[in-house]
């Protein structure tokens, strides 16, 4: 049985740029709409990443099982991280607007590395055994580099599948 999807049960989700701040045409809505006609579009730079907290809740902790992205090919990320923040952390650590402190950095685990194939097909990483039997409240994938000589990343779909704990 596949797990349902997580992204459904009002997920906030968050991203590090989007192209020429053009979030009409290129922004984070775009990633969970269901058409390969639009898409998330990020600006140069690396790293990019794409953030998404499932609720302040603990009952909208998830455990993980998988990770669909649909790239555009010459825009994908090549090394990927994908980052949990257990449902157990006591702080908001993490938060968007301070990333750079030294408790944001300890409250993000390493679920996932992986390596992207450079095309336009979806694509399924499957989380670690480790991964699963623990819950997730907030995941952030991190996009070290990109295909793409500018840093750009264009993300056509997203899914997180899992199961509520």
């Amino acid at each position: 049985m596949t797990a349902p999807s997580a992204l459904i049960a009002g997920a906030q989700i968050r991203v590090s740029s989007t192209l020429n701040r053009d979030v009409r045409s290129y922004g984070k809505q775009f990633l969970t709409d269901g058409s390969d006609e639009t898409c998330w579009n990020s600006d140069q730079g690396s790293p990019q990443h794409i953030t998404i907290h499932f609720a302040d809740n603990d009952s909208a902790a998830l455990a993980i099982c998988e990770l669909h992205l649909m790239f555009q090919g010459g825009f994908a990320g090549k090394e990927c991280t994908l980052l949990g923040q257990s449902a157990t952390a006591t702080t908001d650590a993490g938060d968007d607007n301070n990333n750079n402190s030294d408790s944001a950095a300890a409250a993000w685990e390493t679920l996932l590395d992986f390596y992207p194939v450079d095309a336009n097909h979806l694509q399924v990483f499957a989380a670690p055994d480790a991964v699963q039997t623990k819950t997730w409240k907030r995941l952030r994938v991190l996009f070290k580099t990109s295909t793409d000589f500018y840093g750009r990343i264009t993300v056509y779909r997203l899914d997180v599948r899992g199961l509520p704990r």
